[in-house]
């Protein structure tokens, strides 16, 4: 099975716009181009699935250049036993958006034979059905993995830090379907967090956010106002009102009618469960 590259599943890659306060890492997906053959993505490209008849072609990247110590999170959705071996993850310097296609079958030995990739096996003991495992590299070039059952474990060392790094995960053996979590960096006072994946607007969505739209079209633009500091909604006030996954997006006159309307961050769809905070 040939993954469609049609499906409407298309990532939000790294260059998608998004507007989240310091903690904030960017919206991580897995790369909706550089995918190997026998993979199929879904759930806004987060959910990578491997036909389950072949134990390789499983290769995928993230949508965007890592940082070091940034924990790439993934959980194992489904595992078949009747292959050896598991997950193999890595890094790469080489763009996804860079590769021709088809991908390579294989992340070990097929692409770490070339130079700028980095990637080792995954013990199966951390990658059972239902297991949380995330991995990251070290500022000394050392890749690490851990999982929700398992402790951490040193992969291997000798990655160059000198370029920008792709995550790289090559779901092989026994692990067909994988999620990707999203990602963390913990520091000293604080833990930053990819924010959700911007997701498609639905067919009714877009209406009545176009009859929002159309509600607040009286609205003058207030000149004084950068261009990204504009409210999403009416693009004529300050944004004010930052929301609880972190999105700096609306001014005080459109918030109640949005959260009201839709009861989603307008940029990346989070469930808005809490009130929404005043000021940058």
């Amino acid at each position: 099975m040939v993954k469609d590259r049609h499906n409407g599943n298309s990532a939000v890659e790294s260059e998608t716009p998004h507007r989240c306060n310091l903690l904030c890492l960017g919206p991580l997906t897995f790369h909706s181009h550089a995918v190997g053959d026998k993979v199929r993505l879904s759930q806004g490209c987060q959910l990578a699935v491997r036909k389950e008849g072949t134990f390789r072609n499983g290769v995928v990247f993230s949508s965007r250049p890592v940082t070091i110590h940034e924990m790439i999170r993934l959980r194992v959705e489904k595992a078949m036993y009747m292959w050896h071996g598991a997950l193999r993850v890595g890094f790469t310097n080489v763009p996804p958006s860079a590769r021709s296609l088809p991908l390579p079958c294989l992340a070990i030995p097929n692409l770490t034979n070339n130079p700028g990739h980095w990637a080792a096996a995954v013990p199966e003991s951390y990658c059972q059905t239902g297991s949380e495992l995330e991995f990251w590299v070290s500022s000394g070039g050392t890749i690490y993995v851990q999982s929700n059952n398992c402790p951490k474990r040193k992969l291997l060392t000798g990655v160059d830090l000198s370029l920008p790094l792709w995550a790289m995960i090559d779901i092989y053996g026994q692990t067909c379907s994988i999620f990707l979590l999203g990602s963390e960096k913990k520091g000293l006072m604080c833990t930053r967090r990819s924010c959700p994946a911007p997701e498609r607007l639905t067919s009714p969505d877009i209406h009545n956010l176009n009859n929002l739209i159309s509600d607040l079209s009286n609205i003058c633009l207030d000149k004084n106002i950068s261009a990204d500091e504009y409210c999403v909604v009416c693009m004529g006030r300050k944004a004010e009102i930052t929301l609880p996954c972190g999105h700096l997006c609306l001014c005080d006159h459109c918030s109640p009618k949005v959260l009201q309307e839709f009861g989603t961050c307008p940029l990346c769809r989070h469930e808005i469960r809490a009130p929404s905070v005043k000021g940058r």
